[in-house]
């Protein structure tokens, strides 16, 4: 049984590369609450992927390993709960080069804003990249900041989607470069709506985050406690929980890292003062991205441990566990070298209710680390000992080529490559994800 499709928010009709399902599933889940009249699911799906999280179609999922079977499970029926939740954006990594969080490349381009109609022609008029950027993270700092400066966002974005397309670095980095921008476009609007109008999904909506880091810092140490539940006030579609206002709610976490020097239980406590807890959940997926964008940028962040890849989600109260195992898999392949069988067996000492959300965030680095190539993907959930790690493995996989290609026929390419014991959730689960889309 699934909602009406008059319930679902007309946003969900915006392709985005990277955090339109994981709207969809903070979104639909809720109008899946109201729709059930609190029969089915609890407020427990958040963004740490970016971010991981994931409910099908309009409630209708895959049933996820919660418990070690002997045998493939049997697809659940649309009226069960499922523990899946796997977000859409992905801290992956591609091979070869630097392991860097990353969004997935984007095979359909998000719609143009009125701000970007007249941008298309300028790439060409705006000056380069350094020739001696390299990887320096600083210098495409400064780039960026001025080329908003002096050209405006619109052309900023033309210049970064186009350098994304020869450039490994900003491949890799996208998403923290897309908050470069948003940060220095807070300055050019009077608020945080019109900075959000003028915005770009682009590369997992980096520039909404990083406008909510600037707005924070705007608002002030003192004045920020008792403002936090207005600075989003003003994004529309707060009644239908758009994704402009997800991505307000989750780039105040962002924000409020920054505000606290990164620390992040200060940060959590922050988040708990807004209204509503789809707010809240939002808001901490938002603050531990941050916390493992940090390491990747080489900020200092104490509350990540190389001697314990999964530090802090075991340390943290039951609330925020789920947003902190969401994305910690990854930070945790990048401690091991990339060593996927290692960080298999990282995962078997987590918190147990979180076994399976872990093994699925694993797939989804299997398949970003090799761009979703089948083989490499394959090969790499076989790592699990066995069919509960593996199929888990490939829940989270198979998500991330649907939305990676946007196509279920590139998903059930996976699926075919199989074992026949995980061909039947593999295909299950790339089909209720497609139909989010």
């Amino acid at each position: 049984m699934t909602p009406p499709k008059a319930l679902l928010p007309t946003t969900l009709q915006r392709e985005s590369a990277a955090l339109l399902t994981l709207y969809l599933v903070q979104s639909g889940q809720k109008m899946c609450y109201n729709y059930f009249m609190k029969e089915l699911f609890p407020y427990k799906i958040i963004l740490a992927a970016g971010i991981f999280a994931f409910l099908g179609a309009g409630c209708q999922t895959a049933k996820t390993q919660t418990q070690k079977p002997d045998k493939p499970p049997e697809v659940a029926s649309s009226t069960q709960t499922s523990q899946e939740k796997i977000p859409p954006f992905v801290p992956a990594f591609s091979e070869p080069g630097p392991v860097v969080v990353t969004a997935a490349p984007v095979k359909k381009p998000s719609p143009a804003k009125k701000s970007d109609v007249q941008a298309s022609t300028t790439p060409d008029t705006l000056p380069g990249l350094p020739a001696n950027c390299g990887s320096n993270y600083d210098c495409y700092d400064q780039y960026y900041r001025g080329l908003i400066k002096k050209f405006g966002t619109a052309k900023t974005f033309a210049a970064i989607k186009e350098q994304y397309k020869t450039n490994s670095y900003v491949q890799t980095q996208c998403h923290s470069l897309t908050h470069i921008i948003g940060q220095a476009a807070a300055a050019l609007y009077t608020n945080t709506a019109e900075a959000f109008a003028h915005g770009d999904e682009f590369c997992a909506s980096g520039y909404f985050h990083g406008v909510m880091e600037a707005i924070i810092y705007k608002v002030g140490r003192e004045n920020l406690p008792n403002k936090l539940n207005e600075l989003c006030a003003e994004i529309p579609g707060k009644e239908r929980y758009s994704l402009d206002y997800y991505n307000c709610n989750h780039g105040l976490g962002h924000g409020l890292m920054g505000f606290t020097n990164n620390e992040l239980f200060d940060s959590l406590n922050l988040c708990d003062k807004l209204t509503g807890q789809w707010e809240q959940s939002s808001c901490y997926s938002g603050v531990f991205m941050e916390n493992v964008i940090a390491d990747f940028r080489n900020h200092f962040t104490k509350y990540l441990h190389p001697e314990d890849p999964m530090y802090p989600c075991g340390e943290v109260d039951a609330k925020y566990k789920q947003p902190c195992y969401l994305i910690q898999s990854s930070y945790a392949l990048k401690v091991l070298g990339g060593d996927f069988k290692k960080t298999f067996e990282v995962c078997e000492k987590a918190d147990s209710d979180f076994h399976a959300i872990c093994f699925q965030s694993i797939g989804r680095d299997a398949s970003g680390w090799s761009v979703s190539n089948v083989a490499l993907t394959k090969s790499r959930c076989e790592l699990g000992k066995d069919y509960f790690e593996q199929s888990n493995c490939v829940i989270g996989a198979v998500k991330d080529f649907v939305w990676h290609f946007h196509s279920d026929q590139e998903g059930y390419k996976l699926c075919d490559a199989l074992n026949a014991d995980l061909k039947e959730i593999c295909r299950s689960t790339a089909k209720s994800y497609y139909d989010a889309f």
